[in-house]
């Protein structure tokens, strides 16, 4: 059993989870790490959004898991992958929720990315994708 607290979202903190219309690609030294129709956007209280990528769009060969965790009291424990090729600012650059709160278990087992951290995490509507 663990000690660390477990909070619900509400409002005063509200998470909400939807899927994402659009691609999301997400890259780094001119190299597509992920590439999705199927993100969600996470919004958490007044953080900017997130979006978790599934695994099956990631390019998980790009990826190093390392020992990193942290705990988050709305979402639970994270887990950390660094992306080696992008030197020591990729170090734990992306996360992931494989036992997530019952209220966010919709990200589970997928993978968000530090926007600071890669070149681009770019929203492209359908639109854009068909040109």
């Amino acid at each position: 059993m663990s000690d660390k607290p477990i909070k619900i979202p509400g409002p005063d903190h509200p998470i909400t989870i939807e899927p994402n219309p659009a691609r999301v690609v997400v890259k780094l030294h001119a190299r597509v790490i992920a590439d999705t129709r199927d993100a969600l956007t996470l919004r958490e209280a007044s953080y900017p959004p997130v979006q978790y990528i599934p695994r099956k769009d990631v390019d998980m060969s790009l990826l190093d898991r390392t020992d990193h965790a942290s705990h988050c009291p709305y979402k639970g424990e994270a887990s950390y992958y660094s992306i080696p090729f992008g030197g020591e600012r990729l170090k734990n650059a992306v996360w992931t929720y494989e036992s997530p709160h019952a209220a966010v278990a919709d990200i589970r087992d997928r993978l968000a990315f530090y926007p600071d951290r890669v070149d681009s995490i770019e929203e492209l509507s359908a639109e854009t994708c068909d040109k």
